[in-house]
């Protein structure tokens, strides 16, 4: 049966494949964004597909209290909401002593608060129709602290343990709350997404030649990343269940090892075989 979604971030990336899909599955689709200029690529490959009139593009900054009254007002007319997929989100580099207070804040207001805020908005219609279900996309990084982009972590962290909490406030109204953690894949979150602190970008940091062994890390990594259709296949199959039983879904070459590692070795061990991968 044809569902109603909203999706966040549906300009780029997992967003916009998923919102693809589910559009060419019938699916009812609010793809929102914060600038409508990128919506270029979903409107022409939805079109392309012949499915466009699923699809409806709509502004929303999930960092603006306005712009999520203007989704809630569009919802009350619809009087329907059956999956909230809180997708926007961005990734910011840089090490703890260096980036602001400020930086650390923004990184949050869109990430961990902007999700609170769209799941707020949408929670009434779900509890109203006792249903609903609330996919959060986290992150390997969620589970799993890593050098030169605490920013992003920590937001990650932080979207956890809140899906950990409202799974079980809303399991009672028969709302399913998910978090989906994706590993490496090839999206735009590491490029035209990623933000990083001013001494970084300038050399001037002491900690320049760290970030640079992790980037040069992170490149010879990039070839082994998954496709990001894989990601979008997986919400498009939660989103069509009837109830989700399980809170989390790791997905991507390598992540339940990591995750296993992380749970079960030492923290010195722990340590040793991230600094052996970093500086090999």
């Amino acid at each position: 049966m044809a569902k109603h979604i909203l999706i966040t971030g549906a300009s780029s990336g997992f967003g916009m494949l998923a919102a693809l899909e589910l559009g060419k599955k019938g699916h009812r689709v609010l793809a929102s964004m914060r600038s409508l200029e990128k919506s270029d690529d979903l409107i022409r490959l939805a079109t392309k597909g012949g499915f466009a009139e699923q699809i409806k593009v709509l502004n929303l900054d999930v960092t603006s209290s306005d712009s999520i009254a203007g989704i809630q007002g569009f919802l009350k007319e619809i009087e329907k909401i059956d999956v909230l997929i809180n997708n926007a989100g961005y990734a910011h580099g840089g090490f703890g002593e260096e980036v602001t207070i400020q930086e650390y804040r923004e990184q949050f207001e869109t990430n961990f608060f902007g999700a609170i805020a769209v799941t707020q908005a949408v929670l009434p219609f779900m509890r109203s129709a006792k249903s609903g279900t609330i996919i959060n996309l986290s992150s390997i990084s969620g589970l799993a602290g890593f050098p030169g982009v605490s920013p992003y972590v920590s937001s990650k962290h932080a979207l956890e343990g809140f899906s950990e909490s409202l799974r079980l406030e809303l399991q009672p109204f028969g709302i399913d709350v998910v978090l989906v953690e994706p590993g490496s894949y090839s999206t735009n979150i590491w490029t035209a997404g990623k933000k990083v602190s001013a001494g970084l970008m300038e050399g001037a940091s002491p900690y320049s030649s760290y970030m640079r062994k992790i980037e040069k890390q992170l490149e010879r990594g990039s070839k082994h990343h998954g496709h990001p259709q894989e990601v979008a296949d997986l919400i498009v199959k939660l989103c069509e269940k009837e109830r989700v039983k399980k809170l989390r879904y790791p997905i991507g070459k390598g992540v339940r090892l990591t995750i296993l590692l992380k749970r079960i070795l030492p923290w010195t061990l722990w340590e040793k075989m991230v600094f052996r991968i970093l500086f090999r």
